[in-house]
Parts: C-alpha cells; structure tokens; sequence
C-alpha cells in the first residue's frame, strides 16, 4: 500500500526518539499500535458490514426476479385454452393463421397504386 523502505523507517524512529525521548518512546509507540489497531478494526467491521449489504440487495434481486418468473409462468398458465391438459401439444391446441379468422382489414379495397391527378 505505502512505498516504505527501511531508510525511511529508520528515518521516522530517528526522529521519534530525539522528539519523544528515550523515556516517553516505548508508551508513544503503545498508544500509536492501539490507535492503529483500533482503526483497522473499525476499517475491517465498516467492510463486513458493506459485503453484507451488498449480499443482502444481491439475494433481494434475486428472489425479485425469481417472483416475476413465477408471475409470467402463471399469467402463461390462464392464457392457454383450458382444452390443453397433461400429455396434449399446446402447438395443437392453438389455431394457425389458416384456420384464424380473416380480420375486417383483409376484405377492405385496396387503394389504387397510382397517384391521383388534380386537374
């Protein structure tokens, strides 16, 4: 994560020891860890709670789409004929356009192809 060598931690305990001394040093690393500690509990407890969120909304899509399936396969379910039952062909139950009645459009005149001339 940080690009640290260790000139530059020797660097920084330098420093810490003549700012600090050799008296107050060991209780200022002590209270540093526990602070480091804490934030990479509180850090780790933050993620947890956001990859369960975010498994949470996953599993709530799902079952979301799960109830739209089970809804369209319902809605199937009436619009077929009620003649259809187990172990006859739905292709068989439903008329082809042949056997359809024609629509009211079919018979209508059908205009004259060339354009009609003012005079």
């Amino acid at each position: 994560m940080f690009d640290i060598g260790f000139s530059e931690l020797l660097l920084v305990g330098l420093v810490a020891l003549i700012v600090f001394g050799p008296e107050r040093l060991p209780a200022a690393a002590r209270t540093a860890g526990l602070w480091v500690g804490r934030l990479k509990r509180s850090f780790s407890a933050i993620k947890a709670e956001v990859e369960r969120e975010i498994g949470a909304d996953e599993v709530r899509r799902q079952l979301h789409n799960e109830q739209i399936l089970q809804m369209e396969r319902e809605l199937k379910q009436s619009i077929l004929p009620p003649a259809i039952g187990p172990g006859t062909d739905p292709a068989d139950a439903v008329p082809s356009a042949a056997e359809a009645s024609p629509s009211p459009l079919a018979s209508a005149p059908v205009p004259p192809s060339e354009p009609s001339r003012l005079p």
